[in-house]
């Protein structure tokens, strides 16, 4: 077995052609230029159009089938996606969030983690919270809500090019 040399000679990776030399800073013009390219997608307009595909899904349960439960459980099943993803949203965007690059990549897999606990403490809760629970209607409400990020992102603005 080979070993990784600790006084900076090459070791497991010997064949592999040395990458640090073929990087290269962008100046200050080419990251604004970068930034233009991509414009970055508001975590709370992302929850926005989430909310109002909640709705959507919620209504349509309850209007095409005529049972107010399944509406419910549509409903819940959207607000099993929304309420944590905006506290997700909240802790990324917060004070501390962005101090220095441990600290924000420490907060998104702490605030993950918040999510993915406050998502299934939801899940679990939803039988004795909502009357007469229907689980592929809840199922529907998550699914269709998650999915409406990608919705937000092909409807994020582009910007013109200069």
């Amino acid at each position: 077995m080979k070993t990784i040399a600790r006084d900076g000679s090459k070791g497991i990776h010997e064949d592999t052609p040395d990458l640090d030399g073929d990087f290269k800073s962008l100046t200050a013009e080419e990251a604004q230029r970068l930034r233009d390219r991509k414009p970055l997608i508001s975590p709370w307009r992302v929850i926005a159009i989430q909310v109002v595909a909640g709705l959507l899904v919620a209504l349509a349960a309850w209007g095409l089938t005529g049972r107010q439960n399944l509406g419910w459980s549509a409903g819940y099943g959207a607000l099993a996606v929304v309420l944590p993803a905006a506290v997700f949203a909240r802790g990324l965007t917060g004070r501390f969030a962005s101090l220095n690059p441990g600290t924000a990549v420490f907060g998104f897999f702490l605030w993950e983690m918040v999510k993915l606990a406050l998502t299934m403490a939801m899940l679990i809760a939803a039988p004795r919270l909502v009357e007469a629970l229907s689980w592929p209607a809840m199922l529907i409400g998550l699914v269709v809500t998650m999915k409406a990020a990608w919705v937000a992102v092909m409807l994020t603005p582009k910007r013109p090019k200069l």
